[in-house]
């Protein structure tokens, strides 16, 4: 394991630190900018999900195929 004491090891974490909060604040502003996307769409996806009597398919192959798992799993609980 690195000694993150030594002063090559100390500057390297200061770098991916900065890298990774740089990382999050562009991911924080891209949710907030679906904030003013939500609208009648929305809306009517939601009511559609509500009122569907049976099941509700959701696909995708690759990682939208994983992101699909994940909403099927979310619906089912």
């Amino acid at each position: 394991m690195t000694d993150l004491l030594q002063a090559h090891a100390v500057a390297d974490a200061e770098r991916y630190l900065a890298l990774a909060r740089g990382v999050l604040d562009i991911e924080a502003d891209a949710v907030r900018a679906l904030k003013g996307r939500l609208g009648e769409n929305f809306l009517r996806a939601h009511r559609l999900m509500l009122e569907t009597k049976g099941r509700v398919v959701v696909t995708g192959i690759g990682k939208s195929g994983h992101i699909a798992r994940k909403i099927a799993s979310t619906l089912a609980s």
